[in-house]
């Protein structure tokens, strides 16, 4: 199972070094930059999801190429 955890500055280091502590744990930092990305594909995600619900209407193609 992967879980993602937002965790202060101030923190992380401790929080880290507890979580490799335990043989059965992996644990590594996100750049600022795959954060964000990360963040961006999640945000996409749930307006698939709200587009095939019917509760969002999507976009064409064209309008997707223009704001790019």
């Amino acid at each position: 199972m992967k879980v993602l955890l937002d965790v202060k500055d101030n923190k992380a280091a401790f929080f880290m070094e507890l979580l490799n502590s335990f043989p059965y744990v992996k644990a590594k930092t996100l750049t600022p930059h795959k954060a964000e990305v990360l963040a961006n594909v999640k945000e996409a995600v749930e307006e698939m999801k709200l587009v095939k619900a019917g509760k969002l209407k999507a976009r064409n193609a064209e309008e997707l190429f223009d704001e790019l």
